[in-house]
């Protein structure tokens, strides 16, 4: 499915999988998909508890989280590929697919992320990724219905309310 509105992400945008291989987007088609650009070293890296148990809570119903890690603030994610999903098992249990490490912003920003950042959250920001663990929930059509702040938790009653309808439509 290809969506050309700018606040669409097309499905077909590559990125590798964090182990090697494809998590091209496309594999993801009519299923509600959270975005999250996250970090090994952070002061928000237990919200990986949070997006598991969401990821656990609702995949059967055609919803996962996609992790993408990102080491542009403050170097908080400096591992290798081994050493991020070893951390991200061992420490989390996370099970939902991540990507290959990427730029959230600047000129190397992934075209994923060049899609995702046009659109706004709750209180108007869109633009540059603000920090790690900012949210993008994309529904099954492969539009942005929703951005969620770094410091909204998993959990937190606007993301569930959202992914809630989005997985009703």
């Amino acid at each position: 499915m290809t969506v050309d509105s700018s606040n669409g992400v097309p499905l077909e945008v590559e990125i590798g999988a964090l182990q090697g291989g494809s998590a091209e987007l496309g594999q993801y088609g009519g299923q509600v998909v959270l975005v999250v650009n996250v970090a090994s070293r952070c002061g928000l890296t237990p919200q990986y508890s949070g997006l598991e148990r969401l990821h656990a809570k609702y995949a059967e119903r055609g919803f996962t989280v996609l992790g993408v890690p990102c080491n542009q603030f403050l170097g908080q994610e400096p591992g290798s590929a081994e050493e991020i999903a070893e951390f991200c098992s061992a420490t989390y249990g996370v099970s939902f697919p991540m990507t290959e490490k990427v730029e959230v912003n600047g000129e190397g920003r992934h075209p994923l992320y060049e899609r995702l950042v046009g659109f706004a959250d709750a209180e108007g920001h869109s633009g540059d990724i603000r920090w790690n663990f900012e949210k993008f929930l994309i529904g099954r059509d492969g539009r942005v219905v929703a951005r969620f702040s770094p410091q909204t938790e998993p959990d937190a009653a606007e993301i569930v309310a959202e992914l809630e309808r989005q997985l009703a439509a």
